[in-house]
């Protein structure tokens, strides 16, 4: 049986980064996952924040993904509730706060190869290939067993293995779970108009319809739906989805054409009550789910990745045992803060577009009043809506002597 420090199990983009992160930290780690091209290959887009952007060139990513990415530097919200009290249409423009743009948006297939390449150029990051299908978590080390029969043997096991993860059952970790009464459409598709690099989010009765910049006069689409409504679109002729969407949209990006293939994916929120127990550590969906609203989900986990390199890191450093308790609790008082507050003010906002009771549309009218005139308020909302107060992991801040270009 081979025996590591550390082992990260799922290769998505947060398990990924996850291992890449600890590797840069100075930790040797095993990486396991089935071969990527085995996989069906993942057409959705991520919109990355800031800091986000400075993690990946941090760990190396960067430089293979850039070439494949769209800069966003404004954000637009639309009332289209149809309610008495219509909010005013509001733009936040990452200029206002001296930035070059908030981030960037980048379809996942080749940033996960740009991942995926990066692991393979990092000397201290071991590759296994195969699908983990047994966990057992003891108390000085968990153990995996792969298809082949296989055993690995790690003091901490990072479970980056989604929202069903098999390493977060193992452990024990409870969760909540709820689902909401919508599911969400993505496509790319080619439009007349420049979108000069803004994002719009339309506020629905059924939830946001956000398009997302790309590359060209091309940008993503996630709509939000009732679930039977989302099936139907999804079945409708190119011409008549493009027809329906420049009405949706208002005319915002001109004739619509060349229509991607169309994803359909029922909505949810899930919530781990630990981040870390018995020797395990939950990073992106394994330990948080939320609508794909304001584009956090990913960013989450990757912030999830740079505070548990981090704590692993020190640990190792002071000769501690990476999946001890005390570590554990360290990452989860580290992170639980910042899910907890992202996926309130999201269920939040979903649940005011979702509700028929007047107040709550009139508040969220209320506050995007108060944006739209008040400069501080503005910038303040701005802020919180790019990252935590709190102080970045080293590998998220735009300084760290490890950038690379």
């Amino acid at each position: 049986m081979r025996s590591y420090d550390v082992a990260v199990v799922g290769a998505g983009p947060a398990g990924l980064a996850a291992a890449l992160c600890l590797a840069r930290s100075g930790v040797d780690a095993v990486l396991m996952a089935p071969d990527e091209h085995a996989r069906p290959p993942d057409r959705r887009t991520t919109a990355l924040l800031g800091d986000s952007v400075s993690l990946l060139k941090n760990i190396g990513v960067w430089r293979l993904a850039a070439a494949s990415a769209t800069p966003l530097r404004g954000i637009r919200l639309v009332d289209d509730c149809d309610q008495i009290f219509r909010a005013p249409e509001i733009t936040f423009h990452a200029a206002e706060l001296g930035l070059a743009d908030f981030g960037a948006n980048i379809a996942n297939q080749p940033l996960v190869e740009a991942l995926v390449e990066s692991v393979r150029q990092t000397a201290n990051l071991t590759r296994v290939v195969g699908t983990v299908v047994g966990i057992r978590c003891e108390p000085d080390a968990a153990t995996m067993t792969l298809t082949d029969g296989s055993e690995l043997k790690a003091r901490l096991l990072v479970a980056a293995d989604g929202r069903n993860s098999l390493a977060r059952k193992a452990s024990g970790i409870d969760v909540e779970t709820r689902p909401y009464p919508q599911s969400a459409l993505a496509v790319s598709f080619a439009h007349a108009k420049e979108h000069h690099y803004v994002s719009t989010e339309l506020h629905r009765r059924h939830g946001p319809l956000t398009s997302v910049p790309l590359q060209g006069r091309a940008s993503s689409l996630v709509w939000v739906e009732n679930p039977e409504e989302a099936l139907r679109l999804s079945r409708l002729p190119d011409a008549d989805f493009c027809t329906l969407l420049e009405d949706k949209l208002q005319g915002l990006l001109g004739r619509i054409h060349d229509l991607g293939p169309r994803g359909v994916f029922p909505l949810s929120v899930l919530t781990a009550k630990q981040l870390g127990r018995s020797r395990v550590a939950l990073v992106g969906e394994a330990g948080h789910v939320m609508p794909p609203i304001g584009a956090q989900g990913l960013n989450l986990g990757l912030r999830d990745a740079a505070a548990l390199a981090e704590i692993v890191a020190a640990a190792r450093a002071r000769g501690a045992d990476p999946g001890s308790d005390e570590v554990l609790s360290r990452y989860h008082a580290a992170r639980s803060s910042d899910v907890l507050t992202r996926q309130v003010s999201i269920d939040l906002l979903n649940r005011s577009l979702l509700s028929d009771f007047l107040p709550p549309h009139a508040l969220r009218g209320a506050g995007l009043h108060l944006l739209a005139n008040i400069k501080p308020l503005r910038e303040l909302v701005m802020r919180a809506g790019l990252g935590p107060r709190q102080p970045l992991p080293p590998l998220m801040q735009a300084s760290h002597p490890s950038a690379a270009s």
